[in-house]
């Protein structure tokens, strides 16, 4: 079984998901730059959509992983 710990800043308890949240936002927005480079945006109709489901990606595995 799987005991979920809360985060507690400054006497509130944020959920798990929240961090994951946040570091997936962090590892998207530390490899936009590499994205950039390789032309990422270039290679779909929406880039903002394939962004958007990259981060949602991310966030699913980081869900899974921890």
């Amino acid at each position: 079984m799987h005991a979920f710990s809360e985060l507690v800043i400054g006497s509130v308890l944020v959920a798990p998901f929240v961090g994951y949240a946040v570091m997936a936002l962090a590892i998207v927005l530390a490899i936009r730059p590499m994205l950039h480079l390789c032309r990422f945006g270039q290679l779909f109709s929406h880039p903002a959509v394939a962004e958007l489901s990259l981060y949602v990606t991310i966030l699913g595995l980081l869900t899974v992983a921890f």
